[in-house]
C-alpha cells in the first residue's frame, strides 16, 4: 500500500483520486487482514475493488495490487 501510496504522489496525484483497484491475494483467508489495512489508505468510501485469490505471486509475495487514478 505504502509502493502504491508513493507511485501515485510521485505522479502528481494520491490515494483520495484512486477510482478502481484489483487486488491479487495468495491466500484468500487473508482477505479481512489486507481489508482492514487497505480501508485505512482512504477516507471515506473506498474505490470500487476486484480482489482474487491467486495460486502464485511474482517474487512469492502475498499480494499485488494495481490501482488506476484520476489525476
Amino acid at each position: 500500500m505504502e509502493n502504491v501510496k508513493n507511485l501515485l504522489e510521485a505522479a502528481g496525484t494520491g490515494m483520495a483520486n484512486v477510482v478502481k483497484t484489483t487486488v491479487f491475494i495468495k491466500n484468500m483467508d487473508d482477505f479481512g487482514k489486507i481489508n482492514e489495512i487497505y480501508s485505512g489508505y482512504f477516507e471515506g468510501d473506498c474505490p470500487a475493488r476486484s480482489c482474487v485469490e491467486v495460486a502464485r505471486l511474482p517474487k512469492d509475495v502475498l499480494m499485488e495490487m494495481e490501482a488506476i487514478a484520476i489525476k
